[in-house]
C-alpha cells in the first residue's frame, strides 16, 4: 500500500478510535447521572453500549498497530461531542437522545468516509468498518424510536 495512503488511513482510523473513546465516557457518565422513571430505558441502553464502545476502540487499536500506525495514549486525545455531554438538567432526556444520535451520525460519517478511502486498497479496514458502521446504525435507530416515544408527549 502507499505510504501516503496508508498514513491517511491510519489518521483515519485513529479519528474513529478516539470517537469511540469519546462515546464511552460520555456514556458512562450519562448512563449513571440521568434521573427519572423514563430515563431508565435510555440508561440502560447506553450502560450496554459502554462495552461495545470499548470493543470498537480495541479493534481499531489493533488494526492501526497492523498497518503500521501507533495507538496514542490520552495525550492525543482533543474532545469533539459537545452535544454528548452529560446535560446540567438530569432529566433532559430529549437532550441526552438527541446528542446520541449526534455522535452515532458522527461515527457513521466517519465510518462511511474509511469505507470509501479503503476502497480498492485495503479490504480488511474496510470490512472492519463496514461492521462498526452496522452496529452504530442499529444504535442510531434503537435511539431514533426513543426520540419518536419522547416527542409523542
Amino acid at each position: 500500500m502507499e505510504q501516503a495512503r496508508n498514513d491517511v488511513i491510519i489518521e483515519e482510523l485513529t479519528r474513529a478510535y478516539w470517537l469511540e473513546l469519546e462515546a464511552t465516557l460520555n456514556y458512562l457518565a450519562i448512563s449513571v447521572d440521568l434521573d427519572g422513571i423514563r430515563a431508565e430505558e435510555i440508561k440502560k441502553s447506553l450502560a450496554a453500549d459502554i462495552q461495545t464502545e470499548i470493543t470498537h476502540a480495541q479493534e481499531l487499536a489493533a488494526r492501526i498497530k497492523e498497518i503500521g500506525g501507533q495507538v496514542p495514549g490520552s495525550f492525543g486525545f482533543k474532545p469533539e461531542q459537545a452535544s454528548l455531554q452529560p446535560p446540567d438538567d438530569s432529566t433532559d432526556l430529549i437532550g441526552v437522545i438527541h446528542g446520541v444520535i449526534e455522535a452515532e451520525n458522527s461515527a457513521i460519517d466517519q465510518y462511511n468516509k474509511i469505507i470509501r478511502l479503503c476502497d480498492g486498497i485495503d479490504y480488511v479496514t474496510q470490512d472492519l468498518c463496514i461492521k462498526l458502521l452496522a452496529d452504530e446504525e442499529t444504535h442510531r435507530r434503537e435511539f431514533r424510536g426513543f426520540l419518536k416515544e419522547f416527542e409523542k408527549d
